[in-house]
């Protein structure tokens, strides 16, 4: 499969249920690495899903290959600021190319004045870290939440155009 075939659109109520069951399966990994399988996308419920979904000011994309959506990504707009947010791509395809696909595809849903986008992820998660990085992604600060250490990073934007 080419990066090609995905196919990248905003999530409908309808398919809440799909997007829970592939962030549970992707953020399986990462709460195995810090020991923690109580971090927000592993305790969120349908139902809070669904209100997230309905959020004024919230952006959720997913990506499908045919009928299977294999990653999502979760925008907040907050002014003229964008951040990024559970970030997941179906396990058995990490490493594909789906997630720095996805990345890319948030530019064009962003509204008129964003001015940066923001993104955090564990501290320790060094892939995570690497893809950020390599598409502009600036490191600004740690934050310690309980157990743990996140790494925020930033990427300013110039009249909503990817610099």
């Amino acid at each position: 499969m080419t990066q090609a075939d995905l196919d990248i659109r905003p999530v409908s109520l309808e398919e809440a249920g799909e997007l829970l069951t592939l962030r549970r399966a992707a953020f399986v990994t990462e709460a195995q690495q810090y020991g923690d399988p109580h971090i927000p996308p592993l305790t969120q419920t349908i139902d809070e899903l669904v209100e997230d979904l309905q959020t004024d000011g919230v952006i959720t994309l997913a990506g499908w290959d045919g009928h299977r959506m294999v990653g999502s990504i979760r925008v907040l707009i907050e002014g003229s600021k964008a951040t990024l947010g559970r970030f997941a791509v179906a396990p058995d395809l990490q490493g594909q190319g789906f997630g720095t696909q996805l990345l890319l595809a948030i530019l064009p849903y962003l509204p008129e004045g964003i001015e940066e986008v923001w993104v955090f992820t564990g501290r320790d998660s060094v892939q995570n870290l690497a893809l950020y990085a390599k598409h502009g992604y600036e490191h600004q600060h740690d934050q310690t939440a309980g157990d743990l250490t996140y790494a925020f990073l930033r990427k300013t934007l110039g009249d909503g155009v990817e610099q």
